[in-house]
């Protein structure tokens, strides 16, 4: 009984990663088209989620945990466009740094482990009532 506990915890723990991990992704796709309305002003920076294991000691089993949001320092692609209020000198205008195509792939991997948490959940509440079902 106390394992089924157990990964009723980890996968809440899980759920509660990814949830926050799709909404840095949304957020990061959200602003993929922001571009300064200045030259000095640097564009919309991607942002990405560390995580890290907590060991929580009553159930004495690892949990997931989202350390902090970190920026990803990869140079910002240029256009040119000299009419646009955020060209520098020579006509260029700095994008963000967000690439539509791999927060694609990373929400739908967020999705996917989200899911398979709420499978885990699913399946010890089912073991759990069918437990309660034999006791009775």
């Amino acid at each position: 009984m106390e394992e089924l506990f157990k990964s009723l915890a980890v996968s809440a723990a899980g759920l509660r990663a990814q949830s926050q991990r799709m909404r840095v992704i949304a957020e990061n796709m959200a602003n993929s088209k922001s571009m300064p309305s200045d030259p000095d002003q640097e564009p919309y920076r991607r942002k990405m989620l560390t995580f890290s294991n907590q060991l929580d000691r009553t159930l004495g089993a690892n949990l997931v945990k989202v350390g902090k949001i970190v920026f990803d320092m990869t140079p910002f692609k240029t256009h040119y466009d000299p009419s646009h209020p955020g060209a520098n000198d020579e006509g260029y205008v700095r994008e963000p740094n967000v690439n539509a195509l791999i927060e694609s792939m990373d929400m739908r991997e967020a999705q996917r482990t989200y899911e398979a948490n709420l499978s885990v959940i699913a399946t010890a509440r089912a073991m759990l009532m069918r437990t309660i079902g034999l006791l009775n």
